[in-house]
């Protein structure tokens, strides 16, 4: 019972901590419509990034038929794609960190159990090749978006 009793006591100051950070981040709503996209939260960018613009009241995607036709339409299509993908991939990424965190906390708790012990060590191994191909992953999808010139 007291083993359960600090693991609640960490996860409340975690919470505590956590929501202490995320508490003092600004909240932009009297500025003026940043159309961009390069309001992040987490790294995630925006899907919209790369295809607003901003007009008299905030901000609206840009028609992609009307500047250059059908390759207009195509790069819009692929700005949002490549958009989600990042997005997916950084999530991927958190995913990934998350179990190293979990394997460290198994390993932790083994109590010198070959077996958990074990478990823990592939756990992290898994998650760390998970980061790596998140990262590189990341990194492939903004180097096609630098060539679409998206």
């Amino acid at each position: 019972m007291k083993r359960f009793a600090g693991y609640i006591a960490a996860l409340l100051l975690a919470t505590s901590v956590g929501g202490a950070v995320v508490a003092t981040v600004p909240v932009a709503t009297a500025r003026a419509a940043d159309c961009s996209g390069k309001n992040i939260i987490l790294t995630l960018p925006a899907w919209y990034r790369n295809l607003a613009e901003p007009d008299g009241k905030g901000c609206k995607i840009k028609n992609p038929g009307t500047t250059q036709g059908t390759q207009g339409l195509t790069k819009f299509v692929w700005t949002i794609v490549l958009n989600i993908i990042d997005m997916l991939m950084q999530i991927v990424g958190y995913v990934a960190v998350g179990f190293i965190i979990y394997g460290g906390f198994v390993f932790m708790t083994s109590m010198g159990s070959p077996e958990n012990s074990a478990r823990a060590r592939k756990i992290i191994t898994n998650a760390v090749i998970g980061v790596i191909i998140a990262v590189m992953s990341v990194a492939l999808v903004n180097l096609i978006a630098g060539g679409l010139n998206v």
